[in-house]
């Protein structure tokens, strides 16, 4: 068993790691930077370091210096939670290669699921059904061969930078007198974002939802996987609310998707948690990337399954094979997770400040992840994400009713949230019959806006 875990993230996350490792008896270390030192999970570690100053690059980015944390704590294991450096190859790497465990994927899957390239060619190979596209990088002087393959495929196509993610890097396509330019800006927008100009061509399948697969593996020949989650509440790419399991979805479907990414684990040797992501579209999915870390919307997998998913990281990754088999993952009910954003409801811009009162709700089948307390200041510099309101049923229609419950006893004063969004969305009629795209909310958003305005 490990016996010390230098937690290498902040906020609502690190908390949730924290636990997990107490209750199995870890000792934990806490890195922050200088604007993070009054955090939760910081005062409840047993060991704390200050990484530098608040900018993330120096603190929260620093290789370096997490690193150093580990070396003078002796801590034996490093969990990067999600965001920051959790996907980032070259940072396990040198984990790894400073003696310390790096509690997620070996360096190599890493790379391999963060080249969106090179991840669809290992999934085709696999047997994970994937978006029709180029199977490959466009070459940079070849506008000829990029028109054909727009033809191929059939417009609207999409153009994404290889080393994309989290909606950033990608440009729609309708026509193909459109196509020069989407490379080219793209290529533009992937290089100083990315550090690659490398983009590739997909389908654009235009009413999607967004369907995803949480998988467990021990890397020594095991993988498992707990079900699905639909995350088509969207807005700008980003994830607002997401629920398990997805609705429409049946368990013959689960069955057999599940299956395929399970199989798609063992044949590249996957360690630890993941998530295949998908489109979903008149009745078909396709693969469009995996994430090698825990999400953030792990906690409906966990309440529908039965399983502590940060519980199986550690397990795994101290080398321990998985005690879970298959059969013994039975889903049970519904859960839905709201995000609670610290921003204007209306403009959707961040609105750090001090939580002047804060209640969390409770009641049956409530939990709540967050790092808030009276008093706590919300920075600026880092994501706008404050809390997790989750609830758990017995079927769709309870967790929806408690989901509306949870959020009227939310109490955050003092930031502005996105609270009464999440509200409106629960209430939503559209929400309510289930399985939208995810361009659902937006529209709908859009169309509340005008209405506020006397636009019709």
């Amino acid at each position: 068993m490990l016996n010390k875990v230098l937690i290498a993230n902040r906020g609502e996350i690190a908390l949730r790691i924290l636990r997990a490792c107490h209750s199995l008896g870890i000792k934990t270390v806490a890195v922050h930077s200088s604007v993070d030192r009054n955090l939760t999970h910081v005062a409840m570690a047993d060991e704390a370091v200050c990484i530098g100053p608040a900018d993330p690059g120096k603190s929260y980015l620093n290789i370096p210096a997490i690193i150093a944390a580990a070396e003078v704590t002796d801590a034996d294991a490093l969990h990067p939670g999600y965001g920051f450096l959790a996907e980032n190859a070259d940072f396990a790497e040198q984990v790894e290669q400073s003696g310390f465990v790096f509690i997620g994927p070996r360096p190599e899957t890493i790379r391999l699921m963060g080249d969106k390239v090179q991840a669809i060619r290992a999934m085709r190979e696999a047997g994970v059904p994937c978006v029709p596209g180029s199977n490959g990088p466009l070459a940079e002087d070849d506008l000829d061969t990029s028109r054909r393959l727009g033809g191929e495929i059939g417009y609207p196509v999409i153009i994404k930078a290889t080393g994309g993610g989290g909606g950033r890097g990608m440009r729609v396509v309708y026509d193909a007198s459109e196509l020069q330019q989407a490379i080219c800006l793209t290529r533009s927008e992937a290089q100083v974002a990315f550090g690659n100009p490398e983009v590739y061509m997909e389908k654009f399948l235009e009413n999607p939802r967004h369907i995803e697969i949480q998988v467990l593996a021990d890397g020594q020949g095991q993988a498992i996987h707990l079900g699905e989650r639909d995350c088509s509440m969207q807005r700008r790419h980003q994830k607002v609310l997401e629920e398990a399991p997805a609705p429409g979805i049946t368990s013959k479907q689960r069955e057999k998707i599940g299956q395929v990414c399970v199989d798609a684990c063992l044949r590249i040797s996957y360690r630890g948690v993941g998530t295949f992501e998908f489109l979903y579209e008149n009745g078909r999915f396709y693969f469009i990337e995996m994430n090698t870390r825990i999400q953030v919307e792990h906690p409906v997998t966990e309440l529908v399954a039965g399983v502590d998913l940060v519980r199986e990281q550690l397990l795994v990754a101290a080398g321990e094979k998985l005690s879970i088999r298959q059969s013994d993952i039975i889903l049970r009910g519904h859960a839905i997770e709201c995000r609670i954003n610290a921003e204007d409801p209306d403009r959707f811009i961040p609105c750090p400040g001090t939580v002047s009162l804060f209640h969390a709700p409770g009641g049956p089948g409530v939990r709540m992840d967050t790092h808030l307390y009276n008093g706590y200041r919300v920075p600026p510099n880092y994501d706008s994400m404050i809390a997790k309101v989750i609830v758990h049923g017995p079927d769709r229609d309870t967790a929806i009713a408690r989901m509306h419950i949870a959020l009227g006893e939310l109490v955050i004063e003092g930031v502005k949230t996105n609270a009464s969004l999440q509200q409106r969305i629960i209430d939503d009629p559209g929400f309510r019959t289930g399985g939208q795209n995810i361009h659902y909310l937006e529209q709908r958003i859009a169309k509340l806006k005008k209405k506020a305005i006397g636009i019709r």
